[in-house]
């Protein structure tokens, strides 16, 4: 039969079976293809086929490179290797570095084959061992086999120099111990003319260095001369085609050669001081306008920071960065801050003389090399420079990208809080970035900003009329308002009268109206934050004290919010209207300016917090996988999986208390219905991360008393979330108790009882609202010891909404003599397919002792 005919038989041609494959449409005729060709290469095999062998292992790679499993061709690998010819050899050495790796058992077999062919005296022949055994050399060869590499390294054919060089790398990597072996050959081949040999041996040098501290001592000792000879030979050669490019000869040798001199210069002074010279020659000499040249010279300036070389050469290593920044290729800018950043560990003053370059790199169009001369700016600063280097950065945030401007007033901002030694210009800076910039400015900063200000009585004039003036230039930006909200709030009559006026001041003309008028547009025109508009609610409070002329109209501000949908805003307008209609006699005393903040203590929270959040943020899963949420502010919040998760009401083993656990003042991970008694010290504190208003559901804190008022809790519902501003006063039960007329249409139930206590519910719907439900609660003390600050807070599944009105008092008599009732609107969103469901949480004192007790109510009537 004609093989040619048979498109599938051993004798096929490469060629054939490769358009075979390409003339396939489908992947399943390729696989048919290639099936049928296995098959028959199979079969040649088995017939001991030896005029295709050669052909069918070029076929096998081929299908190994596709994909396909090949392993019943590997000891036809070997045959060939042990034929005589070059032809077979040369396939059997492909195929064996292609189809086998080191962790094959068949390579054992091949050794003996190797070993022949590394004495063979065929150059050619050696050059295919090496080769291979370059490839897929494991320790066991490598033992077997240095001797023969080792006799290689000293032939007279640079080729084979070349490969048994490179060879050698492979078996020192595998066996480091063999380095010995390599030391004395590798210094003396450094004396050849053949760069091939050179770039080898220069290689070899290198990983020698890396794996043996013996060998980097020899090395130190014998082969520095013969580097300094070779980059003085190839800097200063005349043309040669063959190793020219861009101009330059021979590139990457100067590249290998730089690199192993800084490995022998490292922690070495006398190394460093024989290559200062050529380091210093090669830095001079090498023309930049080429990219080769620029490799070549970035190479050099590495090789001088990571030796011990002298001031005058570092300096000159930082110039030529210098003169990179000013290159036009982004590449060669980026490279050269990166190691302007490693040159600010050796040589500060050098790298500060390039501060203009550096600074004109920040607002460079790429954004990458933005980034990083940002970077490196802010480890430029230093008390010297601090001023003029933050008006660069601050005249450059009103222009700069919206992408970048977070970055940048990240940087602003920790660069004016770690250098400033003047509060007045630190106040000055914060302002502009407040003003250009404040919905990037983090809580954290404008939190450490109120807190300056209350530490810092000779200046909050100043503070609160450069912010008012601010909010009427900018009132777009979010912590700009804040900020300045808070100390209208506080700081009020400075504002209006012109109070600690500082000599680089003017005084400015601002009426009672004028400030309320400031609040009031801040309060319409974030509508959407309700930390915001919650911070003007308390600060239009307090200024109804400060002056009493507009409190009728504070007071018409506030009633506003009476029907909000938020209830924490909701809350405030009642309670805050209450206090400004009916306790005019006690209004002055509780709205007092706030005590001042506790700086250093406030800053040891702020730096505990950071780090725990670094600790979390590393440590935590990504949320795709169910680890932690990244909220505002750097806070990790935990997934609600294995918390007692207060609106789960889905299992009913919620275990119920009656002792407070501790929890750290900035424990983040805290239960939802833990009890969390805040140091009153802190309590009007500057907001913190442990007051985010994503955490502050339903949390307890023993909030200080204030003209016998005892303190309220904040109340919230599922989606309403609670958060008060700083100052924000604490009041309870300033509304008279409402006892609605409760008609039961549903039977009454004892929702709850204790040892202490006992909480019932009578029921009322609303005649055409099924899903609408009035709730009547009657607590009665069971004790015979009188309870005081007596609080009930309640918390529904999501498709509920609830309202809470306040208590009837805030003390319960002894054994039952009287009770305290409460009201709660329930609105079933699920009316007919989910029940109501409802989790509880009772504190009070005894004796002054604080107690909690909680629990789920699940025993509601049908059809609520």
């Amino acid at each position: 039969m004609d093989l040619s005919l048979n498109p599938f038989s051993s004798g096929t041609r490469l060629r054939d079976m490769i358009r075979a494959i390409r003339a396939s449409k489908t992947a399943a005729e390729e696989r048919a293809v290639v099936r049928r060709e296995c098959a028959a290469i199979r079969a040649a095999i088995s017939d001991n086929d030896q005029d295709y062998r050669h052909r069918n292992m070029a076929k096998l790679m081929f299908i190994h490179m596709l994909g396909y499993p090949t392993h019943f061709g590997q000891m036809e690998c070997l045959k060939l290797i042990a034929a005589s010819g070059f032809p077979e050899k040369r396939i059997g050495y492909l195929g064996l570095t292609l189809l086998l790796d080191e962790r094959q058992e068949v390579l054992m077999l091949v050794t003996n084959s190797l070993k022949q062919d590394l004495n063979h005296s065929n150059q050619f022949i050696v050059g295919l061992a090496l080769c291979a055994l370059g490839n897929i050399c494991s320790a066991e060869m490598a033992r077997d086999l240095a001797p023969e590499v080792e006799r290689l390294l000293q032939t007279r054919d640079p080729n084979t120099k070349k490969k048994a060089a490179l060879c050698s790398i492979r078996i020192v990597r595998k066996v480091p111990d063999l380095a010995e072996n390599f030391m004395g050959s590798a210094a003396s081949l450094l004396k050849e003319k053949h760069h091939g040999v050179l770039i080898s041996v220069v290689q070899l040098c290198t990983e020698l260095c890396k794996a043996s501290r013996e060998a980097l001592e020899y090395l130190r000792k014998h082969s520095v001369e013969g580097l300094v000879r070779i980059l003085r030979d190839v800097s200063n050669s005349s043309y040669a085609p063959e190793y020219d490019i861009a101009g330059i000869t021979d590139p990457f040798l100067h590249i290998r050669v730089l690199r192993l001199m800084r490995t022998l210069g490292q922690g070495d002074a006398d190394c460093s001081e024989h290559v200062n010279d050529i380091l210093a020659q090669v830095a001079t000499k090498t023309e930049s306008n080429k990219n080769a040249g620029n490799a070549i010279l970035y190479e050099c300036v590495e090789t001088i920071m990571g030796i011990e070389a002298t001031s005058g050469l570092r300096v000159l290593a930082i110039n030529i960065l210098g003169r990179f920044l000013s290159n036009r290729d982004n590449n060669i800018r980026y490279v050269a801050l990166n190691m302007l950043m490693k040159a600010m560990a050796v040589d500060t003053l050098a790298v500060q003389r390039h501060r203009v370059t550096i600074l004109e790199c920040v607002k460079d169009a790429d954004v990458s090399i933005r980034k990083r001369a940002l970077e490196l700016v802010y480890l430029l600063v230093n008390d010297t420079n601090v001023k003029p280097l933050t008006k660069e950065l601050v005249d450059y945030l009103e222009v700069s990208d919206d992408d970048f401007k977070e970055d940048l007033t990240a940087k602003i901002c920790s660069i004016v809080e770690k250098f400033s030694q003047d509060k007045l210009w630190y106040l000055d800076q914060m302002f502009k970035v407040l003003t250009l910039t404040g919905n990037f400015v983090k809580d954290d900063v404008w939190h450490a900003l109120i807190v300056l200000i209350s530490n810092a009585p000779e200046l909050q004039g100043y503070s609160v009329r450069s912010l008012y003036k601010a909010l009427q230039a900018s009132g777009t930006q979010e912590s700009l308002v804040r900020v300045a909200v808070w100390c209208i709030g506080e700081y009020g009559e400075m504002l209006v009268n012109n109070i600690s006026m500082l000599d680089v001041e003017e005084p400015i003309t601002v009426t009672e109206s004028d400030a309320v008028d400031a609040l009031e547009l801040a309060l319409k025109r974030y509508s959407v934050d309700v930390t915001t508009r919650a911070m003007c609610l308390v600060a239009l409070l307090k200024l109804s004290s400060r002056f009493p002329q507009t409190s009728k109209r504070i007071q018409a501000i506030v009633v506003q919010n009476k029907g909000n949908t938020v209830l924490e805003l909701q809350q405030r307008s009642i309670e805050f209207n209450s206090i400004i209609q009916r306790h005019q006699s006690i209004k002055s005393s509780l709205l007092e300016r706030m005590p001042v903040l506790d700086e250093a203590s406030y800053l040891l929270k702020r730096a505990a917090s950071s780090q725990a959040t670094v600790s979390l943020t590393k440590s935590a899963p990504s949320a795709a996988s169910g680890g932690s949420l990244k909220v505002p502010n750097g806070a990790v919040k935990p997934p609600p999986a294995p918390l007692a998760d207060l609106l789960d009401l889905s299992s009913d083993d919620a275990p119920v208390t009656t002792s407070a656990p501790s929890t750290a003042p900035n424990d983040f991970l805290q239960d939802l219905l833990g009890i969390g008694l805040i140091d009153t010290s802190t309590a009007g504190g500057a907001p913190s991360a442990s007051t985010d208003i994503l955490m502050d559901l339903l949390s307890i804190g023993s909030y200080p008393v204030q003209n016998g008022l005892p303190a309220t809790s904040n109340i919230g519902s599922p989606g309403q979330v609670t958060k008060h501003a700083p100052g924000t006063p604490q009041v309870i039960d300033l509304l008279d108790g409402l006892s609605p007329n409760v008609n039961a249409a549903y039977p009454s139930i004892t929702a709850f009882q204790s040892a202490t206590l006992k909480m019932t519910f009578n029921f009322k719907k609303q005649p055409g609202k099924p899903q609408e439900t009035t709730m009547h609660a009657s607590f009665t003390n069971l004790t015979s010891v009188t309870l005081t600050n007596f609080m009930f807070q309640a918390a529904v599944p999501k498709f509920i909404q609830l309202r809470l009105d306040p208590a009837s008092s805030s003390t319960l008599p002894a054994s039952g003599n009287g009770s305290i009732t409460q009201s709660l609107s329930v609105t079933n969103n699920q009316h007919g397919q989910k029940p109501l469901a409802m989790r509880i949480r009772i504190s009070y004192k005894v004796n002054g002792e604080d107690r909690l007790e909680q629990g789920q109510i699940s025993n509601f009537p049908a059809g609520l």
